[in-house]
């Protein structure tokens, strides 16, 4: 482990952790760590989609989740993928909601987005943030 690595990982609680790793393996990810309590709640968990790491637990309170204005709830996790069609189609399948239907950008990329079973925004695009705009 290097000290001086320096990297961003979005951490999520969830009402329904079990649920929520069951989709986000429905829609690709792999589910790396995994640590329940002896009651089974998950305390914590890791799921790896390619280089994208996104951690997880059980919600230990009542978080609001930003409800959907338009297109967006105002934040969301951001997936950059060469297959957006395919992961937003799982995705929805899952129990997703699909809020932009797969579709090609003013800006030369391909995106979509949309909201897991639990209200929270995900987006999937072939553009690299600081990386080529044509992605």
């Amino acid at each position: 482990m290097r000290s001086d690595a320096t990297g961003l990982h979005a951490y999520l609680s969830y009402t329904d952790a079990a649920a929520a790793i069951d989709w986000l393996e429905s829609v690709g990810f792999e589910t790396a760590v995994r640590q329940d309590d002896e009651a089974g709640r998950v305390v914590h968990a890791e799921l790896r989609l390619g280089q994208t790491v996104i951690m997880l637990a059980g919600a230990d309170a009542s978080y609001a989740v930003p409800p959907l204005k338009g297109v967006s709830t105002g934040s969301g996790l951001y997936i950059v993928t060469p297959s957006v069609d395919e992961l937003h189609d799982r995705a929805v399948r899952s129990g997703g909601t699909s809020v932009i239907a797969p579709e090609d950008t003013a800006w030369g990329s391909r995106r979509a987005r949309v909201l897991d079973p639990e209200g929270r925004e995900w987006s999937f695009g072939s553009y690299t943030p600081g990386g080529d705009a044509t992605g």
